[in-house]
């Protein structure tokens, strides 16, 4: 989990950079058939989806791929950069995605969380779902407090999806 504040400009682009480029190689193992391959150690490799979603200027069809969590038989995901993220834009514009799930894909309708109850849990899930990118920007998401936990989440966007049909 990133503690944001404390990056400077410079660390956030480098990281905005890394996720970027991971984010080619990620779309290409779903488009040869090994999302679900990539998916057999969540522990290690996290959840990984690819959304499917269109520009809110542009109208071009984007490929992200995120981690997440499954809660309470509900999809989430995080915006981990904020709400400055474009695919987050691109999809609070228009919320009618597709996802790629390991189980296949699927039409869904993107929200931003509801409220403040059970945020802390929610960003638990998602980051411990994340596998090693948690450990990788230092956090033990395991034994952070809730408070600690809200605290370095604040900035994140919290997204779920409805299944359709």
């Amino acid at each position: 989990m990133l503690d944001t504040p404390n990056y400077s400009p410079q660390q956030l682009e480098r990281l905005r950079r890394f996720f970027h480029s991971m984010n080619h190689f990620m779309v290409g193992m779903w488009r040869i058939g090994l999302g679900k391959l990539m998916n057999a150690w969540p522990t290690v490799g996290g959840r990984i989806m690819v959304i499917r979603h269109r520009g809110r200027k542009s109208g071009k069809e984007y490929l992200t791929p995120v981690n997440y969590a499954i809660v309470d038989g509900e999809i989430y995901c995080l915006a981990g950069f904020g709400p400055t993220c474009d695919w987050y834009r691109n999809i609070m514009a228009d919320p009618r995605v597709q996802l790629w799930l390991p189980a296949g894909r699927r039409e869904a309708r993107a929200a931003s969380a509801p409220g403040t109850a059970g945020r802390a849990k929610l960003l638990r899930e998602i980051i411990i779902a994340s596998g090693f990118a948690g450990p990788l920007m230092g956090v033990d998401q395991r034994k952070l407090s809730d408070e600690d936990l809200l605290r370095l989440g604040k900035d994140y966007c919290i997204v779920q999806f409805k299944m359709e049909g």
